[in-house]
């Protein structure tokens, strides 16, 4: 069966190259049918974003600080003016002081948690509330979560504390959204090659962990997030909500490395 998303539209929030997750969602929407909008914080990020929604034939870039109301409700106000509603929106934001993702979770301050939790979790459902206002016949939200939310990761520190508040929140809001219509869902894949993924300290150590050791023996790919973020926004995702799906070839299964790498 081949999943469609023709006559959808939707919101991608978070693109910030072309290794992004969030580009790697929007692109396997694209190729499901579904005509995208995207939002960029500052010229820099407008630069590389614009030539990526082009190359999937869309004209709508929006600036977005979700620190800012005003700022968001430009947003949302502009896409109400271009298509009156819209089906889905891809939740990739998050961020967290690149210093305070080395070291112990000890020394992190009060303004770096403070704004990690504001930007990664709260943003999510400020995100939801607007988007649910476009949303009269239903729709999608999705967001990107990872296992240093329930497991202990070396130097994910506070974005673990940030991703857990942010996995409770999809259940709420899923419940809270529900009746609408409105399916709420997290999709956690296991370590990327992503500019946010860099930050973090041993990444690379990460990954190649996770590589060796997860039942597939391969890292979660761009393709395969995509193929499950669009299924959580077309009509095949239609009863699934409040869930965090895991993309990141069986690594949460295990309980200690395989035995050729104990």
């Amino acid at each position: 069966m081949t999943i469609q998303m023709n006559g959808k539209r939707g919101l991608v929030m978070g693109v910030a190259n072309d290794h992004s997750i969030a580009w790697g969602i929007a692109r396997a929407m694209h190729a499901a049918g579904a005509e995208l909008a995207f939002s960029y914080q500052g010229e820099a990020f407008e630069r590389r974003v614009a030539p990526l929604a082009a190359s999937v034939g869309s004209d709508v870039l929006l600036p977005v600080d979700v620190m800012d109301d005003d700022s968001m409700d430009a947003a949302f106000a502009a896409l109400k003016d271009r298509w009156g509603s819209i089906d889905f929106v891809v939740h990739a934001i998050a961020f967290s002081d690149k210093a305070e993702l080395t070291g112990r979770f000890t020394n992190t301050t009060r303004a770096n948690f403070q704004k990690s939790l504001t930007i990664s979790c709260y943003s999510l459902i400020d995100v939801a509330k607007r988007a649910s206002e476009l949303m009269p016949e239903g729709g999608s939200v999705i967001t990107l979560t990872y296992a240093g939310s329930n497991r202990v990761t070396p130097f994910y520190n506070v974005m673990g504390v940030a991703k857990a508040a942010l996995e409770s929140s999809v259940r709420y809001l899923a419940n809270d959204l529900g009746p609408q219509g409105i399916r709420v869902n997290a999709i956690s894949p296991g370590p990327m090659k992503t500019l946010a993924g860099a930050a973090i300290g041993g990444a690379r150590k990460t990954f190649k962990h996770t590589e060796a050791n997860a039942p597939l023996r391969r890292n979660a790919t761009l393709e395969a997030i995509g193929g499950t973020a669009v299924y959580l926004c077309s009509d095949a995702g239609n009863c699934t909500t409040g869930e965090t799906i895991l993309v990141d070839s069986g690594f949460h299964v295990l309980g200690m490395p395989q035995s050729e790498n104990l």
